[in-house]
């Protein structure tokens, strides 16, 4: 990832906005192209990379890779490895991304609602709990 300079103006107003508004707060951590598919995937379980790419088709190995470190330097998520070869990863939600769980669940009832013309949820959509 690009270095960002931490004393620009668009910085100082990012700082100021995360401060000011707490959905801000929570946009800039879940927020993304790809970040909800991954949360929405590990609220059901626990799960190793290569299946998360399997639910996720469409997004690339550099994508996905960056997000689950964007996340687990968030705190939202859990990296889990084992010392054997091949490698054992696996990905899972912290304590503070459990608490996300209600957000996801309430942010998909809600997609659902407002594009109930163009969304059809009984192809995709698995209620969380």
């Amino acid at each position: 990832m690009a270095a960002v300079k931490s004393s620009s103006t668009i910085q100082e107003n990012k700082k100021l906005a995360l401060n000011l508004c707490p959905v801000s707060y929570v946009m800039e951590r879940i927020g993304g192209y790809w970040k909800p598919f991954i949360l929405y995937y590990l609220a059901k379980e626990e799960k190793r990379y290569s299946e998360l790419r399997r639910e996720i088709p469409a997004v690339t190995e550099k994508m996905l890779i960056q997000h689950l470190k964007e996340l687990e330097a968030d705190g939202i998520i859990v990296r889990k490895a084992k010392p054997v070869v091949p490698p054992h990863v696996t990905y899972c939600l912290s304590d503070s991304g459990k608490g996300l769980i209600p957000v996801i669940e309430a942010m998909a009832q809600w997609a659902i609602k407002e594009n109930r013309h163009t969304i059809k949820p009984s192809q995709w959509y698995r209620p969380i709990r």
